[in-house]
C-alpha cells in the first residue's frame, strides 16, 4: 500500500503530466518543425520596425532643442540634448517627477496584484465550482465591459469626494481593485487547463477547497497569471482619465505629471518627448524580465487550448 500523502499524490500528477506534455512538445517540434521563409522574416522585420520607430522618433526629437520638431531640413541623427532635457523635466518643480514616479509604480503594482488575485479566486469559481446562477453571473460580469467608465466618473467623484479621498491614490486603486476582463481570461484558462479529474482526485483524497485551488488551480494558473499581470500594470501605468480627475499637482501618477508640460504658453516638444521617454523606461525593464514568462505564457495557453 502506497504511503504517499494525498496532496503529495496530486502534486506529482501534475508535475508528471508537465513533463509529458513537455516532451511531447520538442518531439512535435521536431517532427513539424521547419525553418521559416524569407516572406516570414521580411514580415517580421516590418512589424519590429513600425513597432520601435515611434520610439527613435520621440528619442530624435527629444534629444534636440525646442526647434527640431518644426526643422525641415532635420536630421534623422539624434542630437546631444537628451540628458539636458531629462534632467529638464526631472527637476522641474511644477512635474514633481520623484513622486508621481513612485506614486505610479505603488498604484499600478497594487492595482495589478489585487486584479491578478481577484480574478484567479473568480475564475476559479466559475470554472471548477457548480453552483447556481454562475453562468448568468459570469455573462453579467463580462457584460460590464461594454460599459465606458466615462459613465460612471461624475458618481464615483462625488463618492471619494464626501469620503474626503480626492487627492490620494487610494481614490485610483480602489475603483481597479477587480477587472471584468480579469475575470473572464482568468475563467476561460483554467477551464481549459485543469482536469476536472484531477479536481475530483485531490477531494477524494481529502484535500479541502482551498488546499484544492491552492495546489492545483494556483499552480496551473500562472501562466496566465502573469500575462494578466503585466497587462494590468501597463494599463494601470498609462491610465490618464480617472488620475487627472480625482488627483491634484501635489501628488499626481507619472502621466498626469508629465501632462503639466504642455500647460505652459509655449511648449518645448524636445522636453515633453524626454520626458515621455523616462515614463517608458520602467515599462521596457519590466518587459525585459517578464518577456520570458509573457512568451512562455503564451505558449502554454495555445498548448492547453
Amino acid at each position: 500500500m502506497s504511503t504517499t500523502p494525498p496532496i503529495a499524490m496530486v502534486e506529482q500528477t501534475i508535475a508528471t503530466s508537465s513533463i509529458a506534455e513537455g516532451r511531447g512538445r520538442n518531439r512535435t517540434t521536431k517532427i513539424r518543425g521547419h525553418r521559416a521563409g524569407f516572406w516570414v522574416y521580411v514580415g517580421l522585420g516590418v512589424v519590429l520596425l513600425s513597432a520601435v520607430f515611434p520610439y527613435y522618433w520621440s528619442f530624435l526629437i527629444g534629444s534636440g532643442d525646442s526647434t527640431t520638431i518644426n526643422d525641415p531640413n532635420m536630421s534623422w541623427i539624434p542630437g546631444g540634448n537628451f540628458i539636458a532635457n531629462a534632467a529638464s523635466v526631472v527637476n522641474d518643480p511644477a512635474v514633481n517627477f520623484w513622486p508621481a514616479l513612485w506614486n505610479s509604480i505603488y498604484s499600478s503594482t497594487l492595482i495589478a496584484a489585487a486584479v491578478v488575485i481577484t480574478s484567479t479566486l473568480a475564475g476559479w469559481a466559475f470554472a471548477k465550482l457548480r453552483f447556481r446562477g454562475s453562468k448568468a453571473l459570469l455573462i453579467f460580469v463580462v457584460a460590464t465591459m461594454a460599459v465606458p467608465m466615462q459613465l460612471g466618473v461624475v458618481p464615483l467623484y462625488i463618492l471619494f469626494a464626501d469620503l474626503g479621498w480626492t487627492g490620494q491614490i487610494g481614490a485610483i486603486v480602489i475603483p481597479a481593485l477587480t477587472s471584468a476582463f480579469g475575470v473572464f481570461w482568468m475563467t476561460q484558462y483554467l477551464q481549459q487547463s485543469v482536469p476536472d479529474e484531477l479536481i475530483e482526485a485531490a477531494r477524494v483524497d481529502g484535500a479541502s477547497m482551498m488546499r484544492t485551488f491552492w495546489v492545483i488551480g494556483v499552480t496551473a494558473a500562472r501562466p496566465a497569471a502573469a500575462m494578466l499581470f503585466l497587462f494590468t500594470f501597463v494599463g494601470a501605468w498609462n491610465n490618464f482619465f480617472w488620475p487627472f480627475i480625482v488627483l491634484d499637482r501635489q501628488n499626481p501618477t507619472l502621466p498626469v505629471a508629465l501632462s503639466l508640460l504642455q500647460s505652459n504658453y509655449f511648449v518645448d516638444y524636445s522636453i515633453v518627448l524626454a520626458g515621455v521617454l523616462l515614463s517608458t523606461i520602467p515599462l521596457l525593464i519590466l518587459f525585459a524580465f517578464a518577456g520570458k514568462q509573457l512568451v512562455s505564457g503564451i505558449m502554454a495557453g495555445a498548448v492547453k487550448g
